[in-house]
């Protein structure tokens, strides 16, 4: 059983918080010889693969490091520029580990603010009128749950297809942001919420429902 994160947008659109539980992390190292036949761009700060798929190495996986030697940006740790690095010959054969780059902050938000609009279009869709909206959203490898409150605050659980009571989850994520959150006297609506006590009872109650189930909680 697998949470892999947990969102609370604002009733206007805006992710106010989210927290990375348990995210894969894809790796792929592999050898390869002259020439590279995997064709990568260096774009918002990190260089991805744009095209040539192979071995578990996918389009926009993350360039991680060359001969092991970590790459921020597009430079490696000695200072070297990764693209000549690559570009030359003479430093073939190059073990090369890619992975799946890790979600940014802004990246975050924009999502938060598309499911915005989905969650509206889904409520106007219904047939019956005070429809709950999207309750469930389920892909392959993972079901996305949420909970609308009452003044329209959106609480989501990502997890594992099969991880079963995160209707009950959710409500105590409920309980944990209004007792956590809305008593703090220094947070106000709609802001990011930064509080220690939230982060640490929610992790705590995230890796109880792990161990031991949702019947415990």
């Amino acid at each position: 059983m697998v949470i892999y994160g947990v969102y609370i947008v604002s009733k206007s659109g805006g992710l106010i918080f989210n927290h990375d539980h348990n995210t894969p992390k894809i790796e792929n190292e592999k050898t390869f010889s002259f020439p590279l036949d995997i064709r990568l761009k260096y774009e918002n700060k990190k260089i991805i693969v744009e095209f040539g798929q192979r071995d578990g190495i996918h389009v926009g996986h993350m360039l991680l490091s060359i001969n092991g030697l970590p790459i921020t940006g597009r430079q490696l740790d000695d200072g070297r520029d990764a693209f000549e690095v690559i570009e030359n010959k003479e430093n073939y054969p190059l073990n090369i580990k890619f992975g799946r780059a890790k979600m940014t902050t802004n990246e975050k938000i924009f999502l938060a603010s598309m499911f915005y609009p989905l969650f509206a279009i889904a409520s106007q869709l219904s047939p019956e009128p005070k429809c709950s909206g999207i309750e469930i959203l389920e892909a392959d490898t993972f079901k996305l749950h949420c909970f609308q409150t009452l003044t329209g605050v959106k609480l989501m659980v990502v997890a594992e297809p099969t991880q079963a009571g995160m209707d009950i989850l959710l409500k105590r994520i409920y309980e944990l942001y209004a007792d956590y959150a809305l008593k703090n006297p220094f947070y106000s609506l709609e802001m990011p919420i930064r509080c220690e006590l939230f982060d640490t009872n929610l992790q705590t109650l995230l890796e109880q429902v792990e161990k031991s189930g949702i019947s415990n909680v």
